[in-house]
This record gives C-alpha cells, structure tokens and sequence, in this order.
C-alpha cells in the first residue's frame, strides 16, 4: 500500500486502488496520482470572487473550498487537508495578514498565496512577512493561475521527495552486535 504525504503536515493518509502511483518504489509509477484533483482553500469575504475563483480554478483541475472569514475557514483547515490557501489582505473581524501568521503556527508546509486588492508594495511585503510564498495583486489573474500551479507543483515535488528521501535512508549511528565467536578473518574466508 503506497503512503501519500497529504498536502497539510497534521494528516497523512494512506491511499490505495486504481490510479494510484508509488512515489518511492521504482517502477511502480511517477511522482503524482493521475487522478488528483488539487484541493484550494479560498478566504475572501467577496461572494462573487469566490464564485469567480471556484469556476477558472475548476479548468485547472482544482476543487475551490470557499469561505468568507476567518472564523469560518478555521475549522475546514482543521478538519480537511489542502494544497493551498488562497487569501484575501482584507477579511471581517480578523484580517487575511493576522490570519496567515495563525494558519502559519498550525501547518508550516502548505503553500499560502494572497490574492488580493491590495496592491500597494508595502502590503506585499507585509503578506510574505506574515508567512506566505507569494502574493498576487488581483485583477492579475494569468499571474493567480501561474502562481498558483507553479506553489503546488513545488510542494508535491518537497513531499513525494522527502518521502522517496525517508524511505531510502541509510543510518549512520547504527550499531551492529557479532557474536562473541565471530571473526573477520573467518568471515573473509
């Protein structure tokens, strides 16, 4: 039974069956499950942003997730595993920049992207500053899209290689106990 890394550090699964490839035993496939849909988590308070999101993400093979603060996103981050989070600067109650720092001390592996309005250079910075890989100004949406697909292609390649990694790994410190009668010079002969 092939072991998948999921995208959030705090789950792995085990999956098995039709489709599936083994990232770490040669020959037994590549690197990605044929079948993967990638699964998004967008945070924006705009209703029809996230409607908009959902449907161009959907032609790139990936299942949207909507939720409209971050009160609402907690739980699914808890409960569900994702490829990415994709996060608005500017959300109710707590604001999309708090939020990543929070999300940040929860899975420190999961790719976060800002996509949002604010375009000024100081809240780029401040967005990278708060934890995440990248951060696009809306309305560049060829940019999302590249952005995107390039941050989840990256962390897939980190956990299929560290797994390939821990599965062929060579222990250094290890001790070996012969029997009190063996001898070198009769094991060479």
């Amino acid at each position: 039974m092939p072991f998948v890394i999921s995208a959030s550090t705090h789950r792995q699964t085990r999956q098995t069956g039709p489709g599936w490839f083994d990232p770490v035993t040669p020959g037994k496939g590549g690197t990605v499950p044929f079948n993967t849909l990638f699964r998004v988590l967008c945070v924006d308070d705009d209703l029809d942003a996230c409607e908009m999101l959902s449907a161009l993400l959907k032609a790139y093979r990936m299942e949207v997730t909507c939720a409209h603060s971050a009160v609402e996103a907690w739980p699914l981050i808890k409960a569900e595993c994702f490829d990415l989070y994709l996060l608005d600067g500017w959300l109710p109650g707590l604001d999309g920049f708090e939020f990543c720092r929070q999300i940040r001390k929860f899975d420190s592996i999961t790719p976060i992207l800002f996509y949002s309005g604010a375009a000024y250079d100081a809240d780029k910075r401040l967005g990278i500053a708060s934890g995440a890989n990248a951060y696009v100004a809306k309305p560049d949406v060829e940019g999302l899209i590249k952005t995107i697909t390039h941050l989840i292609a990256k962390a897939k390649a980190g956990h299929f290689a560290a797994a390939w990694a821990g599965s062929r790994q060579i222990r250094t410190n290890a001790t070996v106990n012969f029997p009190p009668s063996f001898s070198f010079e009769a094991a060479r002969n």
